[in-house]
């Protein structure tokens, strides 16, 4: 009678944990959304007459950066340039009417420019 009544006791312990494993099993609700995968081009733009203006104090600093883009951009065109290669200061350029962008850049040190990069998306 004690081996049933041991073996009885472990099933009802079994039954027991199993009831309560499944008790605290939770459910994740994940909202309907969309997901995909493709190519597409990825087309440049053109930068000339690009032109540097000096602080009219200190004509070792720069002030601004102004060139043409081609393709035109919009407003809504992000575009920022880079003067020293090894640095990590991005300035942001303001897009004008089609092809004109202008970008502050009060306190880059013309020793220090040793390249310009642009970069645009749109």
């Amino acid at each position: 009678m004690k081996k049933s009544s041991k073996v009885l006791f472990v099933l009802l312990l079994a039954l027991i944990l199993s009831v309560g494993a499944y008790a605290f099993a939770d459910s994740n609700t994940v909202a309907a959304s969309q997901a995909g995968d493709g190519e597409g081009a990825i087309s440049g733009y053109a930068i000339s007459d690009v032109h540097y203006t000096l602080n009219a104090t200190n004509p070792g600093l720069i002030d601004s950066v102004s060139f043409t883009i081609s393709p035109a951009v919009t407003a809504a065109t992000v575009v920022k340039i880079k003067l020293v290669d090894s640095g990590s200061t991005w300035y942001t350029c303001t897009p004008g009417a089609g092809t004109s962008v202008s970008c502050p850049t009060t306190g880059a040190d013309v020793l220090s420019a040793d390249m310009l990069r642009v970069v645009a998306a749109n």
